[in-house]
């Protein structure tokens, strides 16, 4: 066989090796090793994303919003404030994002979806505090909203034995929301 023939085939093979073993790993079988199989496991992998997420939340409440407002940063005139401003927006999202997804998880849990259920309207109501962030609008009134819907779910997971700590994201994880 010409070597010129040997290295066109060589890739081929190698591509086809590949697509078969991963082909062979997407199967339909919803009761892959991956995901959890015993309702102990579902609850403790529950427990577990509400509090990564609610901590992820927390974390970028108080690092981008709460934080810069006792400093006096988004008061106008304030040296930073417009960059400020937008981060304190970007984190808004972020954290309305983060809740949303840390009340989804919750459900996983018994216990703590009975704790965190009363807050979903109150997580609802970040919807929209982003964009007045941002604008510099009402903003003692936004932060007070923020830092009291994550103090609720904070007080939540610890009744429920999920104890949540902040987490401050990245600024690349706060960017990607």
């Amino acid at each position: 066989m010409p070597r010129s023939l040997l290295r066109a085939l060589v890739p081929l093979l190698l591509c086809a090796l590949l697509a078969g073993t991963t082909a062979a790993c997407d199967g339909d079988d919803k009761d892959s090793a991956a995901t959890p199989t015993s309702t102990v496991e579902r609850q403790k992998l529950a427990k577990t994303r509400f509090v990564a997420n609610a901590g992820l939340a927390a974390g970028a409440t108080y690092q981008w919003i709460v934080k810069p407002y006792r400093a006096g940063t988004f008061a106008s005139g304030a040296d930073g404030r417009r960059f400020a401003l937008i981060k304190a927006g970007l984190a808004g999202a972020f954290t309305y994002n983060r809740l949303k997804a840390a009340l989804r998880n919750a459900k996983g849990d018994p216990t703590l979806a009975k704790a965190v259920a009363p807050l979903t309207v109150g997580v609802e109501a970040l919807k929209n505090l982003p964009s007045k962030l941002r604008k510099g609008d009402s903003t003692e009134s936004v932060v007070n909203s923020f830092d009291g819907a994550i103090n609720k779910v904070k007080d939540a997971g610890k009744g429920a034995g999920a104890e949540v700590t902040n987490k401050v994201p990245s600024a690349g994880e706060l960017a990607r929301g």
